[in-house]
């Protein structure tokens, strides 16, 4: 007996109940492939309090860019429901298996996205996904403020600060090192004494020496 096309991409996909693959169309010409998706559950747990089998409020249509699938652009469509709950009285979307809440791509698209945009600058890494640098920017801005969260400051005692030339010009940015565990604790755009006054503020009290700016020292 023949498997359907459908039931063959679910499983490419990585998709369990109550999700699968609905229609599959494929679109030569342009060389890109769209998965229609549907969830066939008829009552879903509330993904804020966490109560089983509440009723489908009503289902908002989402789409997300996938990996290449044969070469070919891929993706993902999906009326996602959104769940309203007897018990804490909101009526929340439900968070699909493949992406993160409010990104266009799913995790899988992401990753690859990230990986390249650490080897290769941010616009040429586009060029290679066929998307914007815009795009990519906006992800890697999301996980490094997620992972600004996690960083632990406390134990830093000495930091370094210099500045260095973007580009031609005065286009200047600053940077400021752990200098005993030697790492780059940020970085922002200017110079002046007011940024680092700043940037300090904002950040977890952890100096006790600043080295001096270059600025400083050839004055």
């Amino acid at each position: 007996m023949a498997v359907e096309i459908e039931t063959l991409f679910t499983s490419a996909l990585g998709l369990a109940a109550p999700w699968r693959v609905e229609k599959v169309n494929l679109d030569t010409a342009h060389r890109r492939i769209d998965f229609d998706l549907t969830c066939d559950a008829k009552a879903l747990t509330c993904p804020v309090c966490g109560l089983a089998s509440q009723g489908i409020h009503d289902r908002l249509h989402r789409k997300w860019r996938h990996l290449d699938f044969f070469q070919f652009e891929a993706w993902l469509h999906a009326d996602v429901p959104r769940i309203a709950c007897s018990g804490c009285g909101k009526t929340t979307q439900m968070q699909v298996p493949w992406a993160r809440e409010g990104s266009g791509f799913t995790a899988l698209f992401e990753a690859l996205a990230l990986s390249l945009c650490k080897e290769l600058p941010v616009r040429q890494a586009a060029g290679l996904l066929r998307c914007k640098d815009k795009q990519l920017w906006r992800r890697i801005e999301h996980y490094v403020n997620a992972a600004r969260k996690l960083d632990d400051m406390s134990k830093v005692k000495i930091v370094g600060i210099d500045e260095t030339s973007l580009r031609k010009g005065q286009n200047y940015i600053a940077v400021v090192h752990d200098l005993q565990e030697k790492r780059l604790l940020f970085a922002c755009e200017g110079r002046d004494h007011q940024l680092w006054s700043t940037s300090l503020q904002t950040s977890r009290p952890m100096a006790e020496i600043l080295s001096k700016l270059n600025t400083s020292a050839r004055t």
